[in-house]
């Protein structure tokens, strides 16, 4: 099995005006857009809920926290590069990023517990520990900041296993943050 990178004269014509309008937020189609455009249902899917998270209790740095937490831990490669650039442009301090990246401790303890809850409910698919529920909340975090969470992870799974069953091809727009994951 093959997956094309769509462009907006190959991708289905349900996937075209969604395209169009990732072009225009964007500048550009990512690949990874124009891979889902293949299903008209994954592209608006991916789509919904990243508007969805305008409504978010997680601040934009938080959200970056989980996007790469996620897409580390996954071994997305396409997702660990382009949520760098855009964690970057979040203003996430350095520090946090490489760690982020490198799978080492990150210093500030709330983004610590942000990320740690994270990995938590991945690894045990929902069925969180009380112990790492309590420290979330210790952290300052609430029930809100648990659905939000689940939802960056909703989505991370749906980019995540595109990516890896696709192959999606780096976009040049992202290649400054080029991560290899350690198999």
């Amino acid at each position: 099995m093959k997956f094309e990178v769509h462009d907006l004269q190959t991708a289905p014509e349900k996937s075209r005006p969604l395209l169009e309008g990732t072009q225009k937020k964007f500048g550009f189609i990512p690949n990874l857009h124009a891979v889902f455009a293949t299903s008209p249902a994954a592209l608006e899917a991916y789509g919904a809920i990243a508007k969805a998270l305008d409504n978010a209790a997680l601040d934009p740095v938080e959200q970056q926290v989980v996007f790469l937490t996620v897409s580390a831990k996954n071994g997305c490669e396409y997702c660990v590069a382009a949520h760098s650039m855009l964690a970057t442009m979040a203003s996430m301090p350095d520090e946090t990023l490489q760690a982020l990246r490198n799978g080492d401790v990150i210093e500030e303890p709330r983004l610590r517990a942000l990320s740690d809850f994270t990995t938590a409910v991945r690894e045990h698919q929902g069925w969180v520990p009380d112990a790492a529920l309590k420290a979330f909340a210790e952290a300052g975090y609430n029930e809100r900041h648990v659905l939000d969470v689940i939802t960056i992870l909703a989505m991370k799974t749906l980019s995540n296993y595109t990516n890896h069953l696709a192959d999606t091809p780096l976009d040049e727009a992202f290649a400054d943050h080029a991560w290899r994951a350690s198999r």
